[in-house]
């Protein structure tokens, strides 16, 4: 099978950390043909979404005394091709976030790939559908006390029920801008203000959760089911647990309430098309559902000794098979 990877530059991803490197190493390693492309090349032709593709070659990575090692150099590109995207039989759009205009866009391209030939993984509807915060908002039964505004008043006023509280803004990745506040704080207006953008821009304040400071778990689902998890623990001084601010990772169980969170998103994510999704819990409480570029396979496989690209791979395989044009 040809499967393509709609990445970011391929320089600039890390192979011993980004999970769309493991995915294609597994694709790979399955005997598939890797090929990628990058979101701001996408077109439409005769009706049809194209981009120019290039195949890929990986030098996998190897765990070595518990980490990863990387060959350098650890890919090797072939000629460039202007293709159908639908000549792939899947696509995986794997572009990092932030969710802007160019980023939806691309998914209005997407929607030109013939369904009947072709998984794009995550569907491009669910994409736009499923802003990685607010998208969390729907599992009331699953979330902290959490709002969405831009108003100074209301936000002083949860803050000030709640007495300490966390601001996300709506686009942000990776705890970029995340800001805790509390009862008391001199700041708060500021902070406020700063992270509205002067009131004009809604963000999310979810009451802070204790049981931060023992660690932010990622669950990673295919088709609604958890499949793997790891902790992400702050270190120092820092509040968030995020890999991508220094949190450091461990082992971590899926437990009974990860698993009911679970089954309340799973026909959600089903009817929307989101197939690989990454979910944030904290002290048995939905706080994120990142559908973009979601992380944290490799992390999983080197402390758990499994392949979790291989599981997506043979998923993504069988799920082909039942395409009807297939």
């Amino acid at each position: 099978m040809k499967f393509a990877f709609i990445i970011d530059p391929i320089q600039k991803l890390d192979p011993g950390h980004d999970t769309s490197v493991a995915l294609m190493e597994a694709a790979q390693e399955l005997g598939h043909e890797v090929w990628i492309t990058e979101a701001s090349h996408l077109s439409v032709v005769d009706g049809k979404a194209c981009a120019p593709l290039r195949p890929v070659t990986l030098k996998p990575v190897a765990l070595v005394n518990g980490a990863w090692v990387v060959a350098h150099p650890w890919f090797r590109l072939g000629d460039r091709q202007f293709l159908p995207l639908e000549t792939m039989d899947a696509v995986f759009m794997r572009t990092d976030p932030p969710v802007n205009i160019a980023y939806l866009y691309a998914t209005y391209i997407l929607d030109y790939v013939d369904p009947r030939r072709t998984l794009v993984i995550n569907s491009p509807h669910g994409l736009r559908t499923a802003n990685e915060k607010m998208y969390a908002l729907q599992f009331t039964q699953c979330i902290p006390k959490t709002i969405v505004s831009h108003d100074k008043s209301v936000i002083r006023q949860f803050v000030e029920q709640q007495g300490a509280a966390v601001i996300k803004p709506l686009g942000g990745k990776a705890g970029e801008g995340i800001l805790f506040i509390e009862l008391g704080d001199r700041n708060a207006n500021s902070l406020i203000e700063i992270s509205t953008q002067q009131h004009r821009t809604p963000v999310m304040v979810q009451t802070y959760l204790p049981a931060a400071k023992d660690g932010d778990k990622r669950i990673i689902l295919l088709n609604g089911e958890p499949i793997g998890a790891v902790n992400r623990i702050p270190t120092g001084s820092e509040f968030r647990g995020n890999m991508a601010v220094g949190g450091r990772v461990a082992q971590v169980e899926i437990t009974e309430r990860d698993r009911e969170i679970c089954q309340h998103l799973a026909p959600v994510l089903q009817r929307d098309g989101l197939i690989f999704v990454g979910i944030d819990v904290i002290g048995g409480f939905l706080t994120e559902v990142n559908v973009t570029s979601p992380t944290g396979i490799r992390e999983i496989d080197r402390l758990n000794d499994v392949r979790l690209g291989l599981r997506v791979m043979e998923w993504v395989v069988e799920a082909r098979g039942k395409l009807p044009a297939s």
